[in-house]
């Protein structure tokens, strides 16, 4: 399928063995030679079994071609500037991006303490890049019987992601978001 700028999107992430997770609505901003960019203002809906909020800050997602992770961008004013998913490599069903959630998560905190309470239990200090969910990761391979395959490429992509965040590798950079962060506002 062909996107323009502007067409609405809909992200529905899955658990492991069609378990239901995320779901959210957005709008296709266009690609670079990251990936493509997905917005979500300010005010978006997510939910999932058991849990839904509006989003505080305006975000944007990449998907990048064929790697095993979805990186949100977050404008400033809540507890992370990026959030990493580590998942299966990302497809689109017409206008629906599907993925698996599995687990890792690469996280990279706000420099500066937001008004909005950071979720319970997160010690992180301001700026820290870490990975987090590991207990979560290793209980669902049993659980949910991950194939060791995806098990391998999970935990390759959190390492790299790591690394890669803590060197301001582009596009962690703080700069390469930018511009499609703009277009969301």
């Amino acid at each position: 399928m062909s996107f323009q700028p502007g067409d609405p999107i809909r992200v529905e992430v899955t658990k492991w063995g069609d378990r239901p997770h995320w779901e959210f609505d957005g709008t296709w901003l266009g690609s670079d030679e990251y990936g493509e960019w997905l917005g979500f203002p300010a005010g978006t809906p997510h939910a999932r079994p058991g849990m839904a909020f509006d989003s505080a800050v305006d975000t944007v997602t990449l998907v990048p071609r064929d790697q095993h992770w979805l990186a949100t961008f977050h404008a400033p004013g809540i507890w992370c500037d990026l959030y990493i998913d580590v998942s299966t490599p990302a497809r689109w069903d017409g206008s629906v991006l599907r993925t698996v959630d599995l687990d890792l998560d690469v996280i990279r905190m706000s420099t500066s303490e937001p008004e909005e309470a950071r979720p319970p239990g997160l010690t992180a200090g301001l700026g820290e890049v870490f990975i987090d969910d590991e207990d979560e990761f290793l209980e669902h391979q049993v659980g949910f019987g991950y194939p060791a395959e995806v098990v391998a490429a999970a935990r390759t992509s959190a390492d790299e992601l790591e690394a890669a965040v803590r060197a301001g590798a582009a596009p962690y950079d703080g700069k390469a978001h930018l511009p499609w962060l703009a277009q969301v506002r």
